[in-house]
């Protein structure tokens, strides 16, 4: 039905076109100069950023070993042929799987994951055969100097649209967000940036663009009507209704530089378990630990600080944990060694304290 209605779109265009070319002289309507200097297409404008971009925005393409996968957006980072994405486009190739860029151009180059952290949910793959390819990395900027209202350029293949461009603003910041792209794979955690720029499944792993073209955060996660309200990636077909959430790029980029380092994530932690249902009201630390193991790792960070099992952290310096996802995602931001000031109660009295980050390395 859909062909026909587009041919049959095509025969009324033509039969319209015929018809005026037969009553020319009767025509009042007003042509265009056809000036492209009329159209306003500078450097800044929501199409100069685009046309500059796109050369360096691919389409990934990733098939498993036993024949799932999907298709998701990368961009260039480096000129060594690196491309950053999210780690649920690429997971399902990681081990033995077949993975593929396109550019704009149409150009498809084999690639292969270089590192990928589930926790955070970036990835790195590298071009195979990068030497025949055009390598312009986009700029990153820094998501910790974005304010709320400024303008978002989100670039992508939604539904395998390859290169599709929407704008909108960012809504929010340091939204803690936990992920699934819906596989029953652990949820990643972020503090996001959220905007109203339409991302839908597909776009996942491409950049969110401000106002300069410069990166400030890698489109990871959407929250739509169609999935009861959870959040995900690639989870289902449901749509955009204007809840988009990226990875800040300053975080992403420490990532991403770990990862082609080392092939490994390295994640700050401070060794406590916390529940990961409750909210509202901070997050805290778990009586009893799972398998066996402690809640409160001894001789871990939080030991060290005074922490025990029952007690409910509140702040992460001045931000204000409500759950234990946002503790997870404010202790993300930070790295390995950083110093930091635990807000916690503790049988109805507050108390505060020192804790300087502990470090895990992998995602096992």
């Amino acid at each position: 039905m859909l062909v026909a209605a587009l041919v049959a779109g095509g025969v009324g265009g033509g039969i319209g076109y015929w018809a005026a070319g037969r009553n020319d002289t009767g025509s009042t309507t007003v042509s265009a100069s056809g000036d492209p200097e009329a159209l306003n297409r500078k450097p800044t404008s929501v199409s100069g950023i685009a046309q500059r971009a796109l050369p360096s925005v691919v389409t990934i393409e990733a098939q498993g070993a036993s024949g799932d996968g999907g298709t998701g957006t990368g961009f260039v980072y480096d000129k060594q042929g690196h491309i950053l994405t999210n780690n649920h486009v690429v997971a399902s190739a990681a081990d033995g799987g077949r993975l593929t860029a396109t550019f704009s151009n149409g150009k498809k180059y084999d690639a292969e994951v270089i590192g990928h952290a589930q926790g955070y949910d970036v990835a790195v793959i590298k071009l195979k055969n990068a030497s025949g390819a055009t390598l312009n990395p986009l700029p990153l900027g820094k998501s910790a100097n974005v304010q709320v209202g400024d303008a978002t350029i989100a670039i992508g293949a939604p539904f395998g649209l390859s290169g599709t461009v929407t704008t909108g603003i960012i809504s929010a910041k340091d939204r803690p967000v936990a992920s699934s792209d819906g596989g029953g794979s652990s949820a990643s955690y972020m503090s996001a940036l959220q905007t109203d720029a339409s991302i839908n499944p597909g776009n996942s792993g491409g950049p969110l663009l401000d106002a300069g073209g410069n990166v400030i955060g890698i489109n990871s996660a959407i929250q739509s009507a169609g999935n009861g309200g959870g959040m995900g990636g690639e989870s289902g077909q449901s749509g955009s209704i204007g809840l988009g959430f990226a990875i800040p790029i300053d975080q992403a980029k420490r990532v991403a530089d770990d990862l082609i380092r080392t092939g490994q994530p390295v994640y700050p932690q401070i060794g406590v378990q916390v529940g990961m249902r409750e909210s509202g009201d901070g997050a805290t630390i778990a009586q009893t630990g799972n398998n066996g193991s402690e809640p409160v790792t001894p001789g871990g960070p939080a030991d060290k600080a005074g922490l025990k099992p029952g007690d409910t952290i509140t702040k992460l310096d001045d931000t204000v944990i409500d759950s234990g996802p946002t503790l997870i995602s404010e202790i993300w931001q930070h790295r390995p060694g950083d110093r930091v000031t635990l807000t916690y109660k503790r049988s109805g009295k507050e108390h505060t304290t020192q804790v300087t980050l502990g470090q895990r390395t992998g995602d096992k």
